[in-house]
């Protein structure tokens, strides 16, 4: 496969405030992300996994090495890269369909060709019925498939996703883990997905980066072969979960040590 994401030496620190020390997010990460792979972002609060997430979209410059996507060098946002975020981030003076056509008016299509990709993002996350509406008047899981269809509408190579579904039910968040895979399948774009969900990761994910507790570091790569769809209650799918569980477990027994003996 052709790698389009590649993670080098990258490490990102924080100056502290009011005299504190400085903070290390990251620290001497390298990896490489595959076009068209869905690869999952692991851990728990604090580890980094944000923090690197936002580095591959260009928010933020790392302190040390570099990311590269399709040989480019990130050194800030680009069209090539599309983010979701947990707060879906609508305007709430427009529409959904509004919210979607904004995008599309920015990246400079004709007026024919915004109507037509809005409506195709719409339906394709069943909110078209619903394009008058503004955010106020949608629920949750609503709020967030918006803000994937005016993501997925301009058409990024590399769709960036921080925990979407975590503020969700488990209903709901099932549910839109469903239809993001559809859409993945459908499109196949390379997807970064941020969660702290075992569950979740397994279920969506060809790879997941395991990065452990305060260690600022991936300290896994496990490739997920589950065929799809998958079954969360199989058999095969707990056994990946378990597998997942016994990295995060042993990374945190690891950093409880080194913590001890400092």
């Amino acid at each position: 496969m052709t790698i389009q994401i590649s993670i080098d030496q990258l490490s990102k620190t924080f100056p502290g405030r009011n005299d504190t020390a400085a903070f290390t997010a990251l620290s001497n990460i390298s990896c490489d992300i595959n076009s068209n792979e869905f690869v999952c972002l692991l851990g728990p609060s604090g580890c980094g996994k944000s923090t690197l997430l936002g580095l591959i979209a260009g928010h933020d410059q790392p302190s040390k090495g570099q990311i590269v996507v399709d040989n480019h060098t990130v050194t800030g946002p680009g069209a090539d890269r599309g983010m979701v975020f947990q707060q879906y981030a609508l305007f709430p003076w427009y529409t959904v369909e509004q919210n979607v056509l904004l995008g599309l008016k920015i990246k400079g299509l004709s007026p024919e060709e915004r109507t037509g990709r809005a409506e195709r993002m719409l339906r394709s996350v069943n909110l078209w019925e619903h394009r008058s509406k503004f955010p106020r008047e949608l629920s949750g899981g609503m709020k967030q498939r918006a803000a994937i269809a005016r993501t997925l509408a301009i058409e990024p190579d590399v769709l960036l996703m921080d925990e979407p579904f975590g503020a969700l039910d488990e209903q709901t968040r099932e549910r839109l883990q469903d239809e993001l895979l559809t859409i993945w399948q459908e499109s196949r774009r390379t997807v970064v997905f941020v969660t702290h969900s075992i569950q979740e990761a397994v279920m969506l994910s060809d790879r997941i980066l395991l990065m452990g507790r305060q260690q600022g570091r991936i300290i896994a790569d496990v490739h997920n072969t589950l065929p799809r769809p998958r079954d969360r209650m199989s058999t095969d799918f707990v056994a990946v979960e378990r597998e997942v569980h016994g990295y995060l477990k042993q990374a945190e027994f690891t950093a409880n040590e080194e913590a001890a003996n400092a």
